[in-house]
């Protein structure tokens, strides 16, 4: 089982950078998009059906603006589409895609760089995740997170941690959220395989910083502490260029029926 999760910034944008391509070189059994930035109209599911997907979608209504998708290989058992909290679910944020032992929820938690309004409303989104997943763990106890959660973890997860220590992204408060959140019973799967430094899955787009490698890791793929031993491998992709950010990649073994 190979799962990938992805912010394209922009779906068209990034089939026309070559991403088909790229989808059906890496084949992945369930690929998550974030910020596809496209509703119904203007996300050409016809194309990743080509590549044998099935596509479900869960767009913004600010047209342009956020949202998230998962592409399957398998049909899911069953999809649901949102978070069931209007002011996020009209943002296009969650979507989960449910399998046999696990399920895969993909998340485009919300930035706060914009200024102190939106940060604020961050914050409220982090509590009440937190809450979501909590309760949804009652009858979705196998869960695989993954998604753009824009938050550094720890001072390895950034290029440079002093300069960026009052940079949204990097606060205190947001980190210590992360831990918590781990806390509950995750894990960070590509820390679990991959303790070294200078990984990043984010970069800005000012001249020779991707180059560089002066970049954030702001993507992660967590997994229920119960779903440990199916973890095979995972890995960052820096290769695939078609966004700012770039894909991340977890293998599991298969769940036995």
């Amino acid at each position: 089982m190979k799962i990938i999760s992805y912010n394209v910034n922009g779906i068209r944008s990034a089939i026309s950078k070559g991403f088909l391509d790229w989808v059906k070189a890496a084949n992945p059994d369930v690929l998550c998009l974030q910020e596809i930035k496209a509703d119904e109209s203007k996300f050409d599911k016809a194309c990743f059906e080509e590549l044998g997907y099935h596509v479900y979608i869960h767009p913004a209504v600010k047209k342009g603006y956020s949202g998230v998708a998962i592409l399957s290989k398998v049909a899911p058992k069953n999809v649901c589409i949102g978070c069931g909290m209007e002011q996020y679910d009209q943002e296009g944020r969650v979507i989960r895609a449910d399998y046999e032992g696990y399920s895969v929820l993909n998340v485009y938690m919300p930035s706060g760089s914009s200024g102190e309004h939106r940060q604020a409303f961050k914050m409220e989104w982090l509590r009440d995740f937190q809450q979501y997943i909590q309760d949804l763990k009652a009858t979705v106890p196998g869960l695989v997170i993954c998604g753009d959660y824009n938050i550094c973890h720890q001072a390895i997860d950034i290029h440079n941690p002093k300069a960026n220590a009052n940079s949204s992204g990097f606060l205190p408060e947001e980190r210590n959220w992360f831990s918590g959140f781990l806390q509950d019973g995750y894990i960070d799967s590509f820390r679990h395989f991959n303790p070294e430094p200078h990984q990043y899955t984010w970069w800005s787009y000012r001249a020779n910083v991707r180059a560089k490698n002066l970049g954030w890791r702001i993507d992660y793929l967590l997994v229920s502490e119960h779903l440990k031993p199916l973890l095979k491998r995972a890995a960052i992709l820096p290769e695939a260029k078609h966004s700012d950010h770039c894909p991340i990649l977890l293998e599991m073994h298969p769940v036995e029926a």
